[in-house]
């Protein structure tokens, strides 16, 4: 650990300790961004892409940037769904530069990611493989959670136990592999842990929700082998600056099949160096219907609130806001699997009530509160251009409920989570040389009680220290960066646990095993992550990119710990106290192209995994679950995504897609599980201005490469047609949304689901959304 404190420290000091860039004579930018009527457009979000710095424009439409350095640089504005094309901007020693930018309602839309490098960039000039989906995206899959919203983007799934839980699937990761934030923090869930837990998120609230993939997230934790996903809540969680009145969205959706309902709105108002933000709402389903008829209890609910308070100065601010995040969702089939563990309810010669039949529905009810406070000073002519400091903490509590058919509820297990989280970051930038160093630290409480209580009381901490530099020229940016994170757990106390010592393939029910009393041991991991890439422009509008990374994981606490049957992963899993962590080297290869006709992005990647933990299969059956046992090998992930959206004609667009992965354990090339199959998209864009007309289809292969205790995936094809209108106004835009899905009402299978041969995807159904984002 001490060596590599000093190789971080000595890296990150000789990256800004130098003679800072700013003594040279400095020059400037001035611009007006116009809508298409020629009009000034108030309030756009301008960036300048080289340096990652932001501004605002005004009532008038104009906007300001001081402090530039000699050189050329690109500036881009956007606002909603409207963006501008990339202006190119010479600027002299101690000269301003004058610049007009034109909005555009355009189907090729750059979009803006803070999450690849904690800086504003676009996803075109990004090293990192990035998808963004803005408010107006959103809107239009609105989704009972965050993987039902993401599903079907470039190289995300999502796996799920129903759609109440559904969780991102990255390139075949899940689980603790796959990192979810909301506004660059962790949320504090226990989403990672199981099949049948959800994210805290309701997207319908959210301005952007951003998908890093590929281990290159060492911003965040080297844990994220497989990928980030960031879900942005309002403007001013990413361009921390006051602005004067007031700005906002309001996003409502509703649809037939599942009868969902959703009505969110946020507002943030500025006057004088203070900021007041708020906002709330919910949604909720009932149980959908797939080709083969009801799915019961596949309902769901959720409803959110928050607000804030900010004061914003030219060199410091200071924030603080609450917010809470209530729900309740079904489990479809969960009794079919909740039979184990209530014989002990009953004294032993009792006679049985006949538990399994008076049980008629799981659901999950929780609660996360989150308070954080943000604070940050920024610097003028200095290497250091601001250092931002984040402290957050979640409290979150989620009851797994047994209903009865009398209407009775009955507690089955209690889980809780309570994790403060801080990190602090420093942005620097020097000629050529930008990036960011910065501190991460986390203390977690974890306990559950009843009958999925897996693991004992946890206490978890962790630390890291990491760094993310860039070096700029003018078509060729080279990327690298460092993170040592370190990652201890403390169980609290012995726990008594069933002795497990079956002959294999046997099947034992309760009441044949004996309790024993096992103390856990404590377990601590420290390990370095490093990542190194390069964009090169090709051609005026292509470039190339190639990024090479080795990732560190620690083991999650449930692979460390877990114990028993857990319905929520359909295993009984045995964990491993002894695990090593796992050590990932690989590549990603990206050609890119972003012409105004033509837009297309070919991703390839592959990962070697040494020590890859997974639940192995021991041939046994308890409780009837598969017995898993945790254990490690090596394990290898290779796939490819492509892209392609062509201008037939001024009025006709085609978009395309693909994605594909293939992972296997590289000593026996066993398949590993839950992978997802070859898929395809295929569509066409009709446009007339500000109305969009889009029939689809969308296409799975038949996945038959599956692991020991999962079945095969017949392939599908479904059809989708959908209808957008945007309406911009001075100080306004609005946008209509309708669409058909599965038109055919064809009858289909996700492979990522838990529940796939007893729950069919969603059948024919219609969603209507409006959303309108004021400023």
């Amino acid at each position: 650990m001490k060596k590599y404190l000093s190789l971080f420290i000595y890296a990150a000091l000789s990256t800004v300790l130098f003679p800072a860039a700013a003594w040279q004579p400095t020059g400037s930018i001035t611009g007006t961004v116009i809508n298409e009527e020629g009009e000034p457009a108030p309030h756009i979000v301008v960036l300048v892409v080289q340096t990652g710095t932001t501004t605002v424009t005004g009532d008038d439409g104009k906007f300001l940037f001081t402090g530039i350095e000699p050189g050329i640089y690109d500036l881009f504005a956007e606002a909603a769904s409207f963006t501008s094309q990339l202006k190119s901007v010479s600027i002299l020693d101690g000269q301003m530069a004058e610049v007009e930018m034109m909005l555009n309602l355009s189907p090729i839309r750059e979009t803006v990611t803070v999450t690849a490098r904690g800086r504003h960039e676009t996803t075109f000039q990004a090293v990192q493989s990035v998808n963004a989906l803005e408010t107006f995206d959103i809107s239009e899959k609105m989704g009972a959670s965050v993987g039902e919203v993401l599903d079907g983007e470039p190289g995300v799934a999502k796996r799920s136990f129903g759609p109440g839980n559904s969780r991102p699937v990255i390139r075949g990761f899940d689980g603790d592999r796959v990192l979810i934030l909301q506004d660059g923090m962790r949320t504090g869930s226990l989403g990672s842990q199981s099949g049948d837990h959800g994210e805290p998120i309701d997207a319908g609230n959210l301005e952007s929700l951003e998908v890093v993939k590929g281990p290159a997230t060492l911003l965040y934790g080297s844990n994220a082998i497989g990928g980030v996903v960031n879900a942005i809540s309002r403007h001013h969680e990413i361009h921390q600056h006051r602005h004067e009145g007031t700005r906002g969205q309001i996003t409502s959706g509703f649809g037939s099949n599942n009868g969902l309902a959703g009505l969110n709105a946020h507002f943030e108002h500025g006057t004088g160096n203070w900021m007041f933000w708020g906002g709330g709402g919910g949604q909720r389903t009932g149980d959908y219907t797939s080709g083969e008829g009801n799915i019961e209890n596949s309902k769901s609910r959720i409803a959110n609130g928050k607000f804030g308070l900010g004061w914003y100065s030219d060199a410091f601010y200071l924030s603080g806001s609450y917010g809470i995040v209530d729900g309740r969702y079904g489990i479809p089939f969960a009794t079919a699997f909740h039979s184990h563990g209530h014989e002990e309810d009953h004294d032993e010669g009792e006679e049985d009530p006949g538990f399994e039949e008076d049980l008629e529905n799981v659901d999950v009810a929780w609660r996360s509160h989150n308070l954080r406070l943000n604070s940050g000073f920024q610097f003028e002519d200095s290497a250091i251009e601001d250092l931002r400091f984040t402290l957050s903490y979640t409290d979150w509590q989620h009851d797994e409920l047994e209903i009865f058919h009398a209407g009775t509820e009955k507690t089955g297990t209690e889980f809780e989570n309570r994790q403060l989280t801080w990190r602090a970051d420093a942005d620097h930038s020097s000629g050529r040389l930008n990036g960011t160093i910065g501190t991460w630290g986390t203390t977690r409480d974890y306990q559950a009680t009843g009958a999925e209580a897996l693991s004992p009381p946890v206490d978890q901490q962790g630390f890291a220290l990491y760094a993310l530099e860039e070096i700029n020229f003018e078509r060729l940016k080279f990327q690298f960066g460092a993170r040592v994170e370190h990652t201890r757990y403390t169980p609290q106390g012995p726990v008594e646990r069933i002795a497990h010592d079956h002959e294999e393939g046997e099947d034992h029910q309760d009441g044949d095993e004996e309790n024993e009393l096992v103390s856990l041991p404590d377990r601590s991991f420290t390990g370095f992550s490093g990542s190194a890439g390069l964009r090169a422009g090709l051609w005026q509008d292509g470039a190339f990119v190639a990024h090479a990374t080795s990732s560190f994981r620690a083991p999650s606490l449930e692979e460390l710990y877990n114990f028993g049957p857990h319905v929520g992963n359909l295993a009984f899993e045995i964990g491993n106290p002894e695990l090593k962590g796992e050590r990932s080297n690989g590549f990603e290869l990206s050609l890119r192209h972003a012409g105004d006709r033509v837009r297309a992005e070919s991703n390839y990647f592959y990962y070697n995994i040494s020590d890859f933990i997974f639940g192995a299969s021991t041939g046994e059956v308890e409780d009837g679950l598969f017995v898993l046992d945790y254990e490690q090998g090596d394990s290898r992930f290779s796939g490819a995504e492509f892209g392609l959206d062509f201008g037939l004609n001024s009025w006709l667009w085609l978009n395309s897609g693909l994605d594909l992965v293939d992972a296997e354990l590289t000593e026996d090339g066993t398949p590993l599980p839950r992978i997802p199959p070859l898929r395809g998209r295929l569509g066409l864009d009709l446009r007339l201005k500000g109305l969009s007309i889009n029939p689809e289809v969308v296409l799975a292969a038949r996945q038959d490469q599956v692991f020991a205790t999962e079945s095969e995936t017949a392939g599908y094809a479904v059809a989708n047609l959908k209808a957008s209108y945007t309406r911009p106004r001075l100080h306004s835009v609005h946008h209509f949304s309708f669409e058909v899905f599965n038109v055919g009402d064809t009858l289909y299978r996700n492979h990522v689901s838990f529940i796939k041969e007893l729950a069919p995807e969603i059948g024919r159904g219609v969603r209507v959304s409006w959303a309108v984002k004021f400023f």
